[in-house]
């Protein structure tokens, strides 16, 4: 069978802008193989002209690519240590820190350091950038309807605090939303904003190949204000912080020298 995925990614590239060539290529193929078969498509020549001619297909593919699967709280603990340990310095340094939830998803992530800066301060001061590439995603986090699996790992507290059981889904408070600015942005095309106090960019970088990984880190520790802070996921250590002008904080914290 000829390999058709090479004029494929370079197609997509032209198309949308997103370099598949840049995330790991047998989770990518696998996972849009799967999605063109159930299509009754053949290869990924005829997928793409599949997706050039109907936008729906070109959503879900869109869908497909990006990995919209997150919860509120997510990997507890480090919550624990980002309000025990990490936000008081940083409130500390600047009493309105600028914040950033990179790659958010459908907007569990932010709403989350929402929920934790208000801890600290009333939901009127705080601002969160939150962006994705995903612009279904970002709907749907503007939306700020859950199912009660997002919510697994939430305080019974925080729960009666920020949520309102409407049925089978959780709508988050008004408060809490207005806190938060969501934006299509793409990690390895758009340009980054700069003197962050606090990035938070979790469980996404895991599907790219390690050049594509070391360009982000790069962009995020340049993104950062001296002393600031990336939170990385649980899978997602960086072993060499100090090529990044990084150093190592916390686990998964990392503070910008």
């Amino acid at each position: 069978m000829i390999n058709d995925y090479p004029i494929f990614v370079e197609s997509i590239k032209d198309k949308t802008g997103i370099d598949l060539s840049l995330y790991k290529e047998a989770q990518m193929k696998r996972r849009l193989t799967s999605l063109f078969q159930k299509k009754g498509l053949k290869n990924f020549n005829e997928f793409y002209n599949e997706l050039d001619r109907n936008s729906h297909a070109l959503n879900e593919f869109l869908d497909r690519m990006t990995i919209n699967v997150t919860e509120f709280y997510r990997n507890y603990k480090r919550w624990e240590v980002l309000q025990g340990k990490i936000l008081p310095k940083l409130i500390c340094e600047n009493n309105k820190p600028k914040i950033w939830s990179a790659a958010c998803s459908t907007g569990e992530e932010p709403y989350t350091i929402a929920m934790v800066m208000n801890q600290f301060m009333p939901c009127s001061q705080i601002a969160i950038t939150a962006s994705d590439i995903d612009e279904n995603a970002i709907m749907k986090a503007k939306r700020g309807i859950y199912p009660e699996r997002s919510l697994n790992e939430v305080p019974n507290e925080i729960r009666k605090k920020y949520f309102t059981r409407n049925g089978d889904y959780y709508n988050i408070s008004d408060e809490i939303k207005r806190a938060v600015s969501f934006k299509k942005h793409n990690l390895l095309a758009d340009k980054y904003d700069q003197m962050f106090d606090l990035i938070v960019c979790r469980n996404v970088l895991i599907y790219f190949t390690e050049e594509a990984k070391n360009i982000i880190y790069k962009k995020f520790s340049e993104s950062l204000r001296p002393g600031g802070v990336l939170f990385v996921g649980s899978t997602e250590q960086i072993f060499h912080p100090l090529t990044f002008g990084l150093e190592t904080e916390d686990t998964f914290f990392y503070r910008k020298k």
